[in-house]
């Protein structure tokens, strides 16, 4: 259930907060995804990078949080955090994400943008369909993508594909 909701500072700074975790990821020669797990109070609990160069492709940001929150929260404080992201959640990640009962997502570009603008550079698609987190988990509110975001996200991406904007 996306919604369309208006960000506050606050919640773009959280998403700024990704988008660095996501350099951190392609400086290190990873894939540039970054997330933050926020308590209902506004606590960051848990961030994370992606982790796939050493060649396990499941080792998102986003997955991590899933693990992390259902060892260390209480059901009812998963379910009132937040899981801010600088990439919508994959398949597999908004599957984890629902089934360890997390709230809300906010992320700031989608997997829709993403896979066209690995189209646009004419690169193959990736091994799992690019289906919004909706189509996955539909009890799961969520807002995005933020368009402030979008030529970063995009120029990461690019790098990290070797592509030249």
């Amino acid at each position: 259930m996306h919604q369309n909701t208006e960000l506050t500072p606050e919640e773009l700074g959280y998403l700024a907060r990704c988008v660095e975790l996501a350099e951190e990821a392609l400086a290190d020669g990873d894939e540039p995804f970054g997330s933050l797990l926020l308590s209902a109070a506004g606590e960051v609990l848990f961030e994370d990078r992606t982790r796939v160069k050493g060649g396990d492709h499941t080792r998102h940001p986003e997955l991590a949080i899933a693990l992390w929150a259902v060892r260390e929260l209480s059901p009812q404080e998963r379910a009132a955090a937040t899981v801010y992201t600088s990439g919508e959640h994959c398949p597999m990640c908004a599957a984890a994400h629902a089934w360890v009962g997390l709230g809300r997502i906010v992320y700031a570009s989608s997997s829709a943008q993403l896979a066209a603008w690995c189209a646009e550079w004419g690169l193959p698609s990736a091994p799992v369909a690019a289906l919004p987190i909706g189509a996955v988990a539909p009890g799961v509110p969520t807002a995005g993508p933020v368009a402030r975001f979008e030529e970063r996200l995009r120029a990461l991406q690019a790098a990290s594909r070797g592509v030249t904007l």
